[in-house]
């Protein structure tokens, strides 16, 4: 199997820009026989990096709500043309997509942003649309809490992948639920920062034993428009390149099959041997042979969580 990280840098704010950018590295990707690509955390609208330079957390500042106004409105919709061209080019090309994305639902939370990590299978289309579970530190200021609908593995090119947002990496259920699915690659997506990368992708192909593919991206200040409520504070704050990548891949072994790889924008691209995760399987493996259901019990909630249900 064929794999890339897509360490790219997006059209921030720019969903239409953005998709024009993604569907065009598909088709790169695809021209090298790529099976699967993976775009960072929140590459589609953008990663809401202004937070920790701003005041962030200053209470009913306006422009910090002006901020937030436009997040919201660069956000989304799963039902949207952006999704829709998306999952057309990863049929048409033949490719399994993992897409970090700023969700706005329309339904009952229209007024928020989700973190939500989208599946494209080019067969079935959407097959899951996983929102972070937790949200990191200062990003509660803008992304709401998700749920476990999307913790799902999927079957794709004879290999069974999933997929988590960033610091959610770090959950141990999480992992888990994944590891319990038989997942084989696992995807982890983020905004780009090789510290974030460098212990926790092997960490993850060494404990599920499974190939672990990080996918980071590139944010600097160039790419803010000079029109966001907060550029001059961000141009104050002295931070050009706040994203620098990082993106790699691991082994069921936990050696690095690429190591991080900074500061540069292309697709990070490996040819995985699948057999690899059943050898390494043989001494460990998390929730099989080395597992004591008899011990501990873990349950999942993949129900969809609504603030309400209707009955009519």
């Amino acid at each position: 199997m064929r794999i890339a990280a897509a360490q790219a840098r997006p059209y921030w704010f720019d969903p239409q820009a953005t998709t024009k950018k993604i569907t065009d590295w598909l088709e790169d990707a695809a021209a090298q026989d790529v099976e699967l690509v993976a775009f960072p955390e929140t590459f589609l609208s953008g990663y809401p990096f202004w937070l920790e330079l701003t005041g962030g957390a200053r209470f009913d500042d306006p422009a910090q709500k002006r901020a937030y106004a436009a997040y919201l409105e660069a956000a989304v919709a799963m039902d949207g043309p952006e999704v829709r061209q998306i999952t057309e080019a990863a049929r048409d090309l033949g490719i399994f997509v993992y897409l970090g994305t700023t969700e706005r639902t329309t339904g009952s939370a229209r007024g928020t942003v989700f973190c939500t990590l989208v599946a494209i299978d080019p067969g079935a289309g959407v097959v899951s649309t996983h929102r972070k579970l937790m949200p990191t530190y200062e990003e509660r200021l803008v992304w709401g809490t998700g749920d476990g609908h999307g913790l799902q593995v999927h079957r794709y090119a004879g290999a069974r992948v999933g997929g988590l947002n960033c610091w959610e990496n770090w959950m141990p259920q999480a992992r888990h639920a994944l590891y319990a699915q038989g997942e084989e690659l696992h995807v982890s997506v983020w905004p780009g920062n090789p510290r974030n990368t460098a212990d926790i992708t092997r960490f993850v192909a060494l404990e599920g034993r499974v190939f672990s593919l990080a996918a980071n991206g590139l944010i600097s200040l160039s790419d803010v428009p000079t029109d966001f409520p907060l550029y001059a504070e961000l141009q104050e704050a002295g931070v050009t390149d706040y994203c620098r990548g990082g993106s790699a891949i691991a082994g069921p072994d936990g050696s690095w099959v690429v190591e991080p790889v900074v500061d540069e924008e292309r697709l990070v691209v490996a040819d995985l041997d699948l057999r690899r995760v059943a050898e390494e399987r043989q001494n460990f493996d998390p929730t099989g042979h080395y597992s004591r259901a008899d011990v501990f019990t873990v349950q999942v909630d993949r129900r969809r969580l609504d603030a309400v249900r209707f009955t009519d």
